[in-house]
């Protein structure tokens, strides 16, 4: 897909970048944001590059071969999309025409340690592959938060780094984390919404958003701003004191699944000409039209082995007819940064993943 302008269809609002302050706050949210922030980079001469941003991850999270640079604790999941039809309003895509459409996907935890331990604060993510009759694919990449804490490769990079290991103390520099949060309200503010929110106890009764935008191409060639959500099903629980399992959130997961299919509706929801398509840190108002799409449903969990998601790069510009990039810097250098994350893991050993408890039996379909 080009990034020239001129390259896209006639787009329905106007896109041009707008230059925002960036963003800020305190030490430990420092690292968590480190934790979960998805790994970007500026890929102009002389800026920042993927290679530096993944080089980032590992000397913070140590190498461990095999493994995702991010969200490196996760397991497979298997079911299918019914559409309902209603997303045709606004694109072309065939996922969008009423039909049902075999998925796989990936649920993980944010972060770069494979072997980590879940807690109730653990920021978790669902990647989904929808594929069509005509052979075409589409990836999204979601995360349990309403908004993402950077505008641009930039400001996740020198955030990221304030979380280096001081070689003095082995800890990152309390001051490097307040000296970037303060020059950085936008981020503070993003932050203030995501801890306004609770986490679920669990992945399944967790709704998972998009957070970047992104164009639904219809017919017609008109370009209309989405951003997409997968609202679960499950009524929300908010967690509570976790149970002495390293692994409490997975293993509730798979005795979920085995108990019956989990569903998630895929929400479309759709931007006015003032909404930011290039900034993830703002919300669009609550009060934007959403397009309910159909039902995503989840039959099967396995542990990652080859084959199966281990071995996907969930490329967030892996795009079917109908649906295009929006303005967002951060969507490129994700694609970017995944593609070297991907390339490193892929000629490495293979070690087992901390989630290896036999694959579970599919639940009962309808």
């Amino acid at each position: 897909m080009s990034d020239n302008e001129s390259s896209h269809p006639k787009n329905r609002y106007s896109f041009a970048g707008k230059l925002r302050p960036l963003a800020g706050i305190g030490v430990a949210l420092g690292l968590v944001v480190a934790g979960y922030a998805w790994a970007g980079g500026f890929l102009a001469p002389g800026h920042l590059s993927q290679t530096l941003i993944v080089d980032t991850f590992q000397d913070i999270n140590g190498v461990h071969p095999g493994f995702r640079r991010n969200h490196a604790k996760g397991v497979c999941m298997t079911g299918w999309f019914d559409s309902n039809g209603n997303g045709s309003r606004l694109s072309r895509a065939q996922i969008f025409q009423p039909g049902r459409f075999p998925v796989y996907g990936r649920f993980a935890l944010a972060g770069g340690m494979p072997m980590a331990t879940d807690t109730p604060a653990s920021i978790r993510s669902l990647a989904v592959n929808f594929s069509t009759p005509n052979g075409e694919d589409w990836r999204i990449g979601t995360l349990d938060l309403p908004v993402f804490p950077f505008q641009d490769p930039q400001a996740f990079a020198a955030q990221l780094r304030t979380t280096l290991p001081d070689p003095a103390t082995g800890k990152p520099d309390q001051a490097r984390i307040d000296a970037f949060f303060a020059g950085n309200p936008a981020s503070a503010k993003a932050i203030g919404i995501i801890k306004s929110r609770p986490f679920s106890s669990g992945f399944a009764n967790a709704s998972y958003n998009g957070l970047n935008a992104f164009l639904a191409i219809d017919d017609k060639n008109v370009a209309t701003p989405v951003r997409w959500s997968l609202v679960a099903a499950d009524p929300f629980e908010a967690e509570t004191t976790p149970p002495n399992d390293p692994n409490y959130l997975f293993d509730t997961l798979i005795a979920r699944v085995q108990e019956a299919p989990v569903e998630w509706r895929l929400v479309l929801t759709v931007g006015e000409p003032e909404d930011a398509t290039d900034d993830a840190t703002i919300p669009w108002p609550a009060e934007r039209t959403r397009i309910d799409t159909g039902t995503l449903t989840v039959n099967a969990i396995e542990p990652e082995a080859p084959g199966n998601c281990r071995d996907i790069n969930f490329d967030p510009l892996v795009l079917p007819d109908g649906i295009e990039a929006s303005d967002d810097p951060l969507l490129s250098a994700r694609s970017a940064t995944y593609s070297v994350s991907f390339t490193r893991r892929a000629g490495e050993h293979k070690n087992p993943s901390e989630i290896e408890l036999g694959t579970t039996r599919p639940a009962k379909g309808p």
